[in-house]
């Protein structure tokens, strides 16, 4: 197959703006290091920021944006083979390390990398693989949801013992997403749904901390300097950006308030300094990327590109929005990062590596 058109400039323009936009909050974000004793300083992260993940980022976008995407669909189950086993090192001693009671990093030389990350695109393409190949016998649970139940609960067992909660919530979205749109019948849908709920009953149940971030969720002023400090701290920070914010540069929260301002807090930051407003525009632009990811997935010129492409984008929008969610208190904190704006290497490589993946299938869709 030959590229017949130029790859969607619209959604490349889009992930442009996030990542522009995305590191002006950053850089801002990181300003609230300076106010702490401990950790890395301002100059270290915004180094390995620009550098391992904008820099690194945009040469795999070029990379995987140049490459036919038929060729993932080809090596796909060793993909996903090989993310399983990266991100299972993570219990090795000596490779894997831990950080906030949690095994989620490989250590390889001077580096350190969330193998998590290339598990979800290893899910992605291997999960959209096996939904080309059976093709309407999807709605046969014996082609459609048993294979989703044990591709992704592989990479959920993995997940779980790190653990890895709010990633294996995303991988299950994406999958899930997919097998929609491949045709599985409803009432399946509803089983896995009815299923997942179960699931995180005993969860809930088995690990505390689990149950301290529904409970969280469920009453935010409960237990405010202990497992509700964070969501307080952020409902603050939310709060008194008011309609256009305090300016760039000028959050208070971030300085010795918000846990993590440059990771899974940094939204709070945003809506602090650019308001209401900054922070539509913000969710705006999600929601933009994500729909244009999803009209490329329907003129996909096969089946396989149309379910990468729907796999790609609920994996990018959903981290994002469940990162979002959680900070203004309408989601349990998961720890997730907001794509393109949190600070994390690993998740912005694979992530700007995934939208290459989409500009190159859009290269063979039907022309709007």
């Amino acid at each position: 197959m030959t590229a017949t058109r130029k790859f969607d400039r619209t959604f490349l323009i889009a992930t442009l703006l996030l990542l522009s936009g995305g590191f002006l909050v950053f850089t801002s974000a990181s300003l609230g290091l300076l106010a702490r004793e401990t950790g890395a300083s301002f100059a270290s992260v915004a180094f390995n920021q620009a550098f391992f993940g904008i820099a690194l980022g945009m040469a795999a976008l070029i990379g995987t944006s140049q490459l036919n995407y038929r060729v993932w669909r080809k090596y796909a189950f060793y993909i996903y083979l090989a993310s399983l086993v990266l991100t299972a090192l993570v219990f090795v001693p000596g490779i894997g390390f831990s950080s906030g009671g949690a095994a989620r990093w490989l250590h390889i030389g001077p580096l350190s990398l969330q193998p998590s990350e290339f598990l979800k695109l290893g899910f992605v393409l291997y999960f959209a693989a096996w939904l080309s190949s059976v093709r309407t016998k999807v709605r046969d649970p014996r082609f459609g949801i048993i294979p989703f139940i044990i591709i992704a609960g592989i990479a959920g067992g993995i997940l779980l013992a790190e653990p890895d909660t709010g990633s294996f919530m995303v991988i299950a979205s994406a999958g899930l997403a997919m097998l929609i749109a491949a045709g599985v019948r409803w009432r399946d849908v509803a089983v896995i749904i009815m299923v997942a709920l179960i699931a995180i009953a005993v969860l809930a149940s088995a690990r505390p901390y689990v149950k301290s971030r529904i409970t969280t969720f469920l009453d935010p002023s409960r237990d405010p300097r202990g497992a509700g400090y964070q969501i307080q701290q952020s409902l603050i920070a939310v709060g008194s950006g008011g309609l256009s914010g305090r300016g760039f540069g000028q959050s208070i929260q971030k300085f010795n308030y918000l846990p993590e301002p440059i990771g899974d807090s940094i939204f709070a930051v945003a809506a602090e300094e650019f308001g209401f407003l900054g922070s539509v525009l913000l969710i705006g632009l999600f929601l933009f990327l994500g729909l244009r990811g999803l009209k490329i997935a329907t003129r996909a010129p096969d089946r396989f590109g149309g379910l990468v492409t729907l796999g790609i984008v609920i994996l990018i929008v959903s981290e994002s929005y469940i990162n979002i969610g959680s900070m203004i208190g309408i989601l349990p904190l998961t720890g997730l990062p907001m794509l393109f704006v949190s600070h994390g290497g690993t998740a912005m490589l694979f992530a700007l590596a995934e939208i290459g993946i989409v500009l190159n299938i859009s290269r063979y869709t039907t022309p709007s």
